[in-house]
């Protein structure tokens, strides 16, 4: 990608004054008469993400003005480059409390594009930092732009190969071990319900299980598991064409962790890693499982097929239950799993659950310092008795009287789940409507606070 933010740079940079609604008069009181004069003329108020570029006498650029509002956090400053012509800025001045760091990460991220179907880009402003760890910056920047890239490539361009091979090139950057069983022999290898889920869809986009190994013997031990759907028709149980247009960004999940690997992995935290990604199509063929089927899983439960198109639950199940087999000190899974963490929360704001008090606690930490939102939902045991099947051990589908969707899909993965440290987020990673700094499509999110809680808990 593009850098935006560098350490360097040829010639001057515009100075850039981030300032909160109730500083504005005091700074502009001690500007010449003209800057004041042209705020009040434009209407600048200082309002969080708005921005005023003030013209020098010679028809350049002078100075910008950046509102943060009553009050803000260094995210803020993602609205920053939407709002700048091209060329080089640097911050001059930002109120007590910006770690000059988190402005950088913020003015990388809200810079993203995704432009590799477009025959033609246009410049992007680029912000000069000092004393600045940018290969902090960098890594962070670009596992989230990975993320998003790989969401908002469309399926035609990115199958479970595809998957695949990021995972490969990812591995063989930082030494890691990766294994990968595909087709028929994730039977022979006691992976049924990935089969079961990824059978339908062509030879070229079968169904796989993708695994990475990476860290010294001894170290803690985590696992990532990322829901790998990469285009869900919804099955037998088809989908409106409404609910199917999105749904490239299925295997977000799987972008997700790979994204928050690639972070762990470049910093070489003391931990080691297992990343797991269960990659299939939820295709429609004569193969395609029906509703009704009763499914083996790599635990030995089994599960009844009420719903086809809750089929990312069954195939965390196997990954899951991999997971368990190899004993992590911790375990975190996100998934694009359910309409119905949108409904409780909406687009911004993804639920995580867990039943660890110190593990939730570190995760809200993580999430405070670096400006990663996110919401704890309970794991409300009352609603359990909905899983239950009259015909198999478990059911992919919960009776409606329970209606908690997001809530009643986190207690079918507890039930694979590892019964260590275990936290399960229902992301959206996605942005339905684009604003300065979040671009219309993909997101990434929980992972930045996912890698700062990693490196205060294992540190």
């Amino acid at each position: 990608m593009t850098e935006v933010v560098v350490e360097h740079t040829q010639g001057a940079a515009v100075p850039v004054h981030a300032l909160y609604e109730k500083d504005l008069e005091g700074f502009l009181d001690g500007r010449r008469a003209f800057v004041k004069a042209f705020a009040e003329m434009s209407e600048f108020k200082a309002k969080a993400g708005q921005a005023l570029v003030v013209p020098d006498t010679a028809g350049g650029l002078d100075r910008v003005l950046f509102g943060l509002g009553a009050s803000a956090d260094p995210m803020t400053f993602r609205a920053l480059p939407a709002r700048l012509p091209a060329g080089d800025f640097r911050i001059a001045s930002a109120p007590p409390g910006f770690a000059p760091d988190l402005i950088a990460l913020a003015f990388a991220l809200g810079s993203y594009r995704f432009d590799r179907y477009k025959k033609k880009g246009s410049p992007q402003p680029r912000l000069v930092v000092d004393g600045v760890d940018m290969t902090e910056v960098r890594s962070i920047s670009h596992a989230c732009a990975l993320a998003r890239d790989m969401i908002n490539t469309p399926p035609n361009d990115l199958g479970p190969l595809q998957i695949e091979t990021i995972a490969r090139e990812i591995a063989e950057q930082h030494g890691a071990g990766i294994t990968v069983i595909t087709g028929e022999g994730l039977l022979e290898a006691n992976y049924p319900a990935i089969h079961a889920v990824g059978r339908a869809a062509v030879d070229a986009r079968g169904p796989r299980m993708i695994e990475i190994d990476w860290g010294e013997a001894g170290k803690p031990l985590i696992a990532l598991v990322g829901k790998g759907v990469v285009f869900d028709t919804g099955g037998l149980d088809i989908k409106p064409s409404a609910g199917m247009r999105n749904m490239k960004k299925d295997m977000g999940g799987a972008a997700h962790v790979l994204a928050l690997a690639r972070m762990i992995m470049a910093a070489k935290l003391p931990v080691r890693l297992a990343v797991l990604i269960p990659a299939v199509e939820n295709a429609i063929s004569g193969d395609a499982m029906r509703p009704g089927d009763i499914l083996d899983s790599r635990k030995g439960l089994t599960i009844e097929v009420g719903n086809t198109d809750a089929e990312g639950r069954l195939i965390l199940a196997d990954a899951l239950t991999r997971a368990a087999e190899l004993e992590p000190a911790l375990t975190l899974d996100l998934a694009t799993l359910t309409g119905a963490a949108r409904a409780a929360l909406g687009p911004q704001l993804p639920p995580f659950y867990t039943d660890d008090e110190a593990l939730a606690g570190q995760i809200e930490s993580a999430m405070a310092q670096v400006s990663d939102p996110m919401w704890r939902m309970p794991l409300w045991k009352g609603y359990v008795d909905a899983l239950d099947s009259d015909v198999a051990d478990i059911k992919n589908d919960p009776d409606g009287w329970a209606q908690a969707g997001s809530v009643t899909a986190a207690l079918f993965l507890q039930r694979f789940a590892p019964t260590g440290p275990w936290a399960h987020f229902d992301i959206f990673a996605w942005n339905p409507r684009g604003r300065p700094g979040f671009s219309s499509g993909a997101e990434a999110q929980a992972i930045r606070a996912l890698y700062q809680m990693i490196r205060d808990r294992f540190a």
